[in-house]
């Protein structure tokens, strides 16, 4: 698999998937507003935690094994049904935990109830998410592009589709619905896909629950669950904070410079986990490892700073495109977003070979450090610098990140020939 290649099918991926998102954040911003955008940016959070937990969080441990045992069929076998236990298994229980604590976490997340049923729908439909990130993270550790590409678009189109007919007819309760749905509906979606293909499905066996490899992947777990909870966890904080400080709508304008830094991102982060991951997992020499980190930041990063260039100059239309007239002072938070964003990519292309090569424990203290930082920083620059505060902490707390990996893997790699 090239990076090239890899980077264009992700480019094709991402075309839809931004447009699909593009589409649906105006939709939101005309019938809800800055409001309904925090609002659902919430959800959002929660959903990533709670999605983390529905799988065992086993996605990263599934991909680099899966391509570590291309060529040994019974270790494969024993992978995806170990993965399939853990994955039904955990969604069961989640599921059954949402459903028995709905109201009560409608009122932790919305602070009110009244989204109870929302998140009872969530219990029921949360194993065919689990389901279906097992069938995409298999297919991406595969290196079967063509068929990830087919299932993600799929994916961006089914969402779009009811984001509009739900969001039309129900406000707030069809957006959050919209984001419960869609990954039911893609399931089937990837099941078809994956079956007639005679992929996965077929080698699929509940016998073959395998416990050494569970404990491989629970490494994996553990780092994932990390990861789902600092980062929801800070943005929720954050969040909070602009609501308290300044009020819901400038909550809903910070969410909406974030919709918009995840979207135009969105090909430099599918290339990274659908190339990166699975590429480091199978190198061991430090001199074919630093190669590929190399060959990495000379064709992502220039990629980066031109499509950051290309957002700063276009702000003012991209707000336009995508939202109504009361984001306009969105406007001022670009320039330290996206420099915030180049420094975030440029740690994250470091950041892979730690999940690659399974270094759970740095992995951990740095989500957090980090993490942490980025809200002590956020809670000391919002009462100077109001809204744009919030992005001047994502910025010094990305170069801080940066500083950390690189000093680190020059040490890492300079110590170990073999890794």
């Amino acid at each position: 698999m090239k990076l090239i290649s890899t980077t264009l099918y992700s480019g094709l991926i991402t075309i839809v998937k931004t447009t699909a998102a593009f589409v649906s954040t105006k939709i939101v911003a005309m019938f809800v507003g800055a409001a309904g955008v925090a609002t659902i940016g919430a959800f959002g959070n929660f959903l990533n935690i709670v999605l983390a937990f529905a799988n065992g969080a086993i996605q990263t441990g599934v991909v680099k094994y899966t391509a570590e045992y291309q060529d040994d069929v019974e270790k494969s076998k024993k992978l995806f049904s170990t993965s399939f236990r853990i994955s039904v298994l955990c969604s069961l229980a989640i599921g059954a935990l949402l459903l028995a604590l709905s109201n009560w976490l409608s009122t932790l997340i919305f602070a009110t109830s009244q989204y109870g049923t929302i998140v009872r729908v969530l219990g029921v439909t949360i194993v065919f998410y689990a389901l279906n990130s097992l069938l995409i993270s298999v297919l991406n550790g595969k290196g079967l592009i063509k068929i990830y590409s087919i299932v993600n678009m799929a994916g961006s189109l089914l969402g779009l589709v009811l984001t509009c007919v739900l969001v039309y007819f129900f406000q707030i309760e069809g957006a959050l619905l919209a984001l419960i749905l869609s990954q039911t509906a893609i399931f089937f979606v990837s099941l078809f896909i994956v079956y007639k293909k005679k992929l996965i499905v077929h080698e699929i066996k509940w016998s073959l629950y395998d416990r050494d490899i569970a404990k491989k992947l629970s490494g994996y777990s553990l780092m994932a669950i990390v990861s789902a909870m600092t980062v929801p966890v800070a943005q929720i904080l954050i969040r909070n904070m602009l609501t308290v400080n300044m009020g819901i709508d400038s909550a809903g304008i910070w969410q909406g410079m974030i919709r918009v830094s995840d979207a135009y991102l969105l090909i430099i982060n599918t290339a990274l986990g659908t190339y990166y991951l699975p590429k480091l997992s199978t190198l061991i020499d430090r001199e074919d490892i630093t190669r590929e980190l190399y060959k990495g930041f000379k064709l992502i990063m220039p990629l980066v700073v031109v499509s950051c260039l290309i957002m700063y100059v276009l702000r003012f239309f991209v707000i336009r495109i995508l939202y109504t007239p009361e984001f306009y002072i969105m406007e001022e938070l670009f320039l330290w977003q996206l420099l915030g964003d180049i420094f975030k990519i440029a740690a994250f292309l470091l950041a892979y070979l730690m999940l690659a090569k399974a270094l759970t424990k740095v992995y951990i203290i740095t989500e957090i450090i980090f993490s942490v930082l980025y809200v002590v920083l956020s809670y000391i620059m919002i009462p100077i610098y109001g809204v744009k505060g919030a992005t001047l902490a994502f910025f010094f707390n990305y170069i801080g990140y940066f500083v950390f990996m690189s000093i680190y893997f020059k040490d890492y790699l300079f110590r170990n020939g073999r890794v």
